[in-house]
């Protein structure tokens, strides 16, 4: 990709699945890059495995002052930021009726504050300096219906018009996109499935597979990287096209 080399990329919910995968992806193209998560255990593992990560920051980005506290502190290790990958999220499954009002509000808290604490955040500094890039993890399930998630569907809806809205209002310095995979198999789902439960998941998927994390990992490249400079504003899905004839509705 052109020119991801020297650029400065934070990236949260970076130390494990996709986040970590991302994080792998950037060192790869040669940018320094900075993780937020709150798992600390986590951080400590992403950072023997990728020993070229400039550093790990605990933080929960829903919460206001530690997501201030450490963009702060990355903004002062990278010497800026350049492009953001908000990439934390949580969810639960459970049925509709079930779904408790701090349930309701944690995954809330999550997918959809936490986006814009620190996209708002991360903005702020990109918009004093010369610009840059921020790119915000949604979903298929933000897009079309699921049974049994609810919240976490509201919560990615949510996220993709706050991306839309940014990249209205923060053009033209910084570009605001947002990535909507469908099924991706990171380690913690897979080991989740027994072998009769991902076929059957596969088999409405007309590649026939999951997305693999890396894969998601090389959009949040591409658009991050020069060659994407007029994209701005819109969802890209990565779903194998289960999607496009509506067979998530099955």
């Amino acid at each position: 990709m052109h020119g991801l080399k020297g650029k400065r990329v934070v990236i949260t919910g970076g130390a494990s699945g996709i986040g970590a995968a991302t994080a792998a992806r950037f060192v790869e193209e040669g940018s320094r890059v900075a993780i937020i998560d709150r798992d600390k255990s986590a951080c400590t593992e992403i950072s023997k495995q990728l020993p070229a990560i400039a550093g790990t920051f605990l933080a929960d980005v829903a919460d206001y002052e530690e997501v201030q506290q450490a963009l702060a502190a990355m903004v002062a290790t990278l010497g800026g930021v350049d492009a953001v990958i908000n990439n934390a999220g949580i969810s639960i499954r459970h049925n509709f009726l079930d779904i408790t009002p701090g349930e309701w509000s944690r995954v809330l808290a999550v997918n959809l504050t936490g986006v814009f604490y620190v996209a708002q955040t991360a903005a702020r500094h990109m918009m004093a300096g010369a610009g840059g890039v921020i790119l915000n993890t949604a979903s298929t399930n933000g897009m079309v219906g699921y049974p049994y998630y609810a919240d976490y569907n509201a919560s990615k809806a949510g996220v993709i018009e706050l991306t839309r809205s940014m990249a209205l209002e923060l053009a033209p310095k910084v570009r605001v996109n947002a990535v909507a995979p469908g099924y991706v198999l990171t380690p913690m789902q897979r080991a989740e499935y027994s072998d009769e439960m991902l076929d059957a998941v596969n088999q409405k998927i007309p590649l026939r597979r999951h997305a693999r994390p890396e894969e998601v990992a090389a959009l949040f490249a591409f658009l991050a990287s020069d060659d994407a400079a007029y994209l701005n504003g819109h969802v890209y899905v990565i779903d194998g096209a289960e999607t496009a004839g509506g067979l998530a509705s099955r």
